[in-house]
């Protein structure tokens, strides 16, 4: 069966452009919705998800003896830190084993020997950005330090900076191929009794189970954190997370509860500050705009993509290539995205 899984605006805006004429997702051809209810095809879809991460999850493939993956024991800490959702800072064993990721160079190693982590595949409200936060920003951070042990936790006044905890340290593993732009690796992310139990260094490609033990999935299937996906994932390992975001939307939890991001108001900075929760890659581009605005730019969140190609991020939907600002719509002051949310491939730089 060929699910209906985008809109009306959405094929006018493949007529309207030769270049995707021939658009295809993954899961099927451009419909409109009407040939199906809302509420059928979400159900169609959880289905789907359920049978891909059961089979997924019931191989039992070992850990390989080589792999791209790099296994770097450690601890994670808080204390003095700006822990977010969806990112920590992490005091590797072997500090030296970050001198094999690829782009190693960006990274850089505080005075207590830590780095910030950034979780691979997802993606956590905003808590600190350009000094604002999206809405439900809190509720994900708070979840993910209680998960991984920590307790008794004081912030300063603002609520952002840790100044106690209990315990001061929780020890843990990342896997890692790389850093991105801010010298972050991009990392699976384990408490040591969820780790692969190889020697630190080792090389690995992690099999589904081995992806199901790490925070990042826990965020997803959660509903913590949004998917967010990047180029650079292994193909395999994005169907595992896409399909735990699925059923966390289906089931409405976390972020799914209030999520606008389909169709949402950008009259204001704070209608995305105070009122809307949005897919954070859009409300930090959305930041953006609104000081370009501040100093004389007129139009809409798409002209501003438009005017400034390196803030367009280059995007995979299914096979083809486009940029955020060809799945918008700007109607007024509304903002729609004219493809489901979790189809969406980030390109790397």
């Amino acid at each position: 069966m060929e699910l209906p899984l985008i809109n009306r605006a959405w094929q006018q805006r493949v007529q309207a452009n030769p270049t995707l004429e021939d658009f295809e997702i993954s899961r099927g051809k451009i419909f409109d919705m009407d040939f199906l209810s809302i509420k059928v095809q979400g159900m169609l879809r959880l289905i789907l998800a359920l049978v891909t991460i059961t089979a997924l999850l019931s191989r039992s493939d070992a850990q390989p003896s080589s792999g791209s993956f790099l296994l770097i024991r450690g601890a994670f800490v808080i204390i003095g830190k700006q822990p977010d959702g969806d990112s920590v800072r992490f005091i590797p064993d072997q500090p030296a084993l970050l001198k094999k990721l690829k782009r190693s160079s960006r990274i850089r190693i505080s005075s207590d020997g830590s780095v910030q982590l950034r979780f691979e595949g997802i993606d956590a409200p905003e808590l600190h950005y350009e000094n604002l936060e999206q809405p439900y920003s809190r509720e994900p951070r708070d979840v993910l330090l209680a998960q991984m042990g920590f307790s008794n936790i004081e912030f300063t006044p603002k609520g952002l900076q840790v100044r106690s905890s209990l315990p001061v340290q929780i020890r843990g593993a990342i896997l890692s191929e790389a850093a991105e732009g801010n010298g972050r690796p991009i990392s699976y992310v384990f408490l040591e009794r969820d780790a692969p139990s190889a020697a630190d260094g080792s090389r690995l490609n992690p099999d589904p189970i081995t992806l199901k033990r790490s925070l990042n999935t826990w965020l997803l299937e959660t509903g913590n954190a949004y998917l967010t996906i990047y180029s650079s994932q292994p193909e395999s390992h994005r169907l595992i997370f896409r399909n735990l975001a699925l059923r966390a939307r289906t089931l409405k939890l976390g972020v799914w509860t209030r999520d606008t991001t389909p169709d949402f108001d950008l009259s204001t900075l704070e209608a995305v500050t105070q009122q809307q929760l949005i897919l954070p890659k859009l409300f930090r581009r959305a930041v953006v705009y609104f000081q370009a605005r501040k100093q004389g730019f007129n139009g809409s969140l798409v002209d501003w993509f438009t005017a400034n190609p390196s803030r367009d991020d280059g995007l995979l939907v299914g096979s083809r290539r486009t940029t955020l600002s060809r799945v918008l719509e700007a109607r007024g002051n509304r903002i729609r995205l004219l493809v489901d949310q979790l189809d969406l491939v980030l390109l790397d730089q």
